[in-house]
């Protein structure tokens, strides 16, 4: 991390994936929170896709105005759009949802 922040100019693009996941929840959301405020303080765009709630909701809580927080849309039936639209951090990803859905209820994972 220490080599691609020394590398990095201003206004750069910091893009991070599931970063920290495979740390627990506590842990992970810490150590991400305090890389990201770094990144910020030096004016670098981040862009942060993430499970840990507790990151996410950290962040949100701040109203920070140049934040945009997004979701993957999801109606009140539970039918999902697949479009990102802005939103609150959730609590859950409705990984139960996806498990119980009809394309899991019909399939047969035998064949093909």
């Amino acid at each position: 991390m220490s080599e691609i922040v020394d590398s990095l100019t201003p206004n750069a693009l910091v893009l991070f994936n599931e970063s920290f996941a495979a740390t627990n929840e506590r842990e992970g959301s810490e150590i991400a929170r305090q890389i990201v405020s770094a990144l910020v303080a030096k004016r670098l765009k981040v862009f942060f896709v993430t499970h840990l709630y507790t990151l996410a909701r950290g962040f949100y809580d701040q109203e920070t105005a140049n934040a945009i927080f997004l979701v993957a849309e999801r109606r009140p039936n539970g039918e999902r759009t697949f479009r990102m639209v802005e939103g609150a951090p959730s609590q859950t990803s409705f990984g139960v949802d996806l498990y119980a859905g009809e394309c899991c209820r019909k399939r047969s994972w035998g064949q093909g």
